[in-house]
């Protein structure tokens, strides 16, 4: 509707001072032209602040959530070989993220002059590394931290190996059927690079985890344990969860001070082997 009242206007009879007709190149701030020539002042003020806000609200979101999942998910797994970091500890390096982060998108909201152009690179990223991972998580029992890791990097390398016009990133893997001519990839080697994540991921996380399960590879460098909780510990938890429950309902239909000292013994004895385990950790 914008566009349709901008490409019926007279713009001659506005205060706009550029080229008429307005040239492609400035089609694309079509939205704040015309909230600052063909609307009030009061209009365009709060129109634009609200675009504003819905552009910065989208990216600090977006910051903010790949810098925690960089902190848990990455950072932390890795720390935990040499000691369970502290939680101030993965705070600043989040914070240390969020800069980092930040600096990269500042950077591509420079060098990238077209916003479709830039949700169509996000879209290709999703469908040659993301959905693999997705898909591997949720389909696959043993897909690991392993798997997920060596699909992500192959998967980066392989993708940007091709090349990227977008961000000016040249080549520097000629896929079969390479055009010299023109310089171009003609081999559909991004749907190449997804199925071999595909392939990857459980390849990699079953040879692995084997090595680790069987003592061939020894098991204080297995990062798995930090992660995601083993099958052994879940079931204890849930037998322990259960015995405080009983004691509960037991207490709860009961006036016998005896039972309740016992009880009270009982939740003290659970709790201080939980302590001694999460201790040995």
């Amino acid at each position: 509707m914008i566009g349709a009242i901008a490409k019926s206007t007279d713009w001659n009879q506005t205060d706009y001072m550029g080229e008429i007709p307005i040239p492609a190149a400035q089609q694309r701030e079509i939205l704040p032209l015309v909230l600052q020539y063909l609307c009030p002042p009061a209009v365009a003020f709060f129109g634009l602040g609200a675009v504003s806000a819905a552009v910065m609200s989208s990216a600090d979101s977006s910051i903010l959530s790949s810098s925690s999942m960089f902190s848990r998910n990455v950072y932390k797994p890795f720390r935990s070989l040499c000691g369970k970091p502290s939680e101030l500890e993965l705070i600043w390096i989040m914070r240390a993220a969020i800069l980092v982060v930040g600096a990269i998108a500042t950077v591509m909201a420079i060098l990238v002059k077209s916003t479709y152009e830039l949700w169509f690179l996000c879209s290709d990223l999703v469908y040659v590394i993301l959905f693999p991972q997705l898909f591997s998580v949720i389909y696959f029992k043993g897909a690991n931290i392993y798997g997920a890791s060596v699909a992500f990097v192959l998967g980066w390398l392989l993708r940007f190996g091709g090349g990227e016009p977008l961000i000016g990133l040249p080549y520097f893997i000629r896929y079969p059927w390479f055009d010299y001519a023109n310089d171009s990839q003609r081999f559909p080697f991004k749907t190449m690079v997804m199925l071999i994540g595909f392939i990857t991921i459980p390849l990699v996380s079953y040879s692995i985890g084997y090595l680790f399960d069987k003592d061939i590879l020894p098991q204080q460098y297995d990062i798995r344990r930090f992660s995601v909780p083993c099958e052994e510990d879940l079931q204890k938890s849930k037998s322990e969860d259960a015995a405080l429950d009983t004691l509960d309902e037991k207490v709860d239909g009961t006036e016998n001070p005896t039972f309740e000292k016992e009880h009270f013994n009982g939740i003290a004895a659970i709790s201080g082997s939980k302590q001694q385990e999460s201790t040995k950790l």
